[in-house]
């Protein structure tokens, strides 16, 4: 399943590379790719999990990483 979530607000490419790195070893996140400049992050995940779950831990990741940064559908 493919989903694409808004990162806004994000200081840098680096972070958005942190965070890209970090929600790719997320159980059940076969592909992540955070794209800066685009402010939002494709998502390829496997569909039997909980995808609410998935976005609460890619908000907390997000939100660890860079806390000015908002996270939303």
């Amino acid at each position: 399943m493919k989903k694409y979530i808004k990162i806004e607000d994000l200081c840098c490419a680096n972070c958005a590379a942190k965070i890209e790195k970090a929600v790719s070893k997320l159980d059940g996140v076969s592909k992540c790719t955070v794209n800066f400049m685009a402010e939002k992050m494709l998502l390829e995940y496997d569909e039997s999990k909980n995808f609410d779950e998935l976005f609460a831990n890619i908000k907390e990741i997000a939100n660890r990483i860079e806390p000015e940064c908002s996270v939303s559908l």
